[in-house]
């Protein structure tokens, strides 16, 4: 789980920069100056890891459906957060008040087609993010002794479904776990 916040976080960044960079450039900032701040890597996440949970329930709902959920989601998320930095820190990193479409100067309900679009985006992301941490799995001097051994658990990392991949890659380390306890 850990290294999949991380790499959610780090996706944010890329993807926030990649916005704030693009409406700089159309605004004719020739150097298409972007930003983001060091509090959305865990905001973006940690959200993500909510998406996973919402995912879940949602996955019978056809996907623009459960997409919608997402960016629902996505939008509490911002406001919650940014909440919590003012009250925290006195302001909000970001500032959207003299936005018309502006929610408390928290969120702006004109980015709704743009955090739609991530939430469309955020399955297979997430679905590439567990085939390579999956994969990385793997690679540990851990996996592989345990596979030398013979003691993985059954079915662990199977090949074409990477939304199982998170769930292969936890009971592994708990079978990792309770066999070094065992010794």
């Amino acid at each position: 789980m850990l290294s999949r916040f991380l790499l959610y976080g780090c996706t944010g960044w890329v993807l926030e920069v990649l916005f704030t960079g693009t409406g700089a450039a159309m605004k004719r900032d020739r150097s298409a100056t972007a930003r983001t701040y060091l509090w959305m890597h865990p905001i973006y996440g940690g959200t993500a890891l909510a998406l996973e949970e919402v995912s879940a329930r949602l996955k019978p709902l056809p996907r623009p459906l459960r997409a919608l959920a997402y960016t629902a989601l996505i939008f509490a998320a911002e406001y919650g957060t940014g909440w919590a930095l003012k009250r925290l820190l006195g302001r909000c990193p970001w500032d959207y008040s003299p936005h018309r479409w502006s929610v408390h100067g928290l969120i702006r309900l004109d980015y709704a087609p743009a955090w739609y679009l991530t939430a469309l985006l955020f399955e297979p992301v997430r679905d590439a993010l567990l085939h390579v941490t999956s994969d990385a799995l793997r690679h540990t001097p851990e996996y592989r002794q345990a596979e030398e051994a013979g003691t993985l658990p059954e079915g662990a990392l199977p090949e074409g479904t990477p939304e199982e991949a998170g769930v292969v890659a936890r009971r592994f380390e708990q079978a990792q776990a309770e066999s070094a306890s065992l010794h």
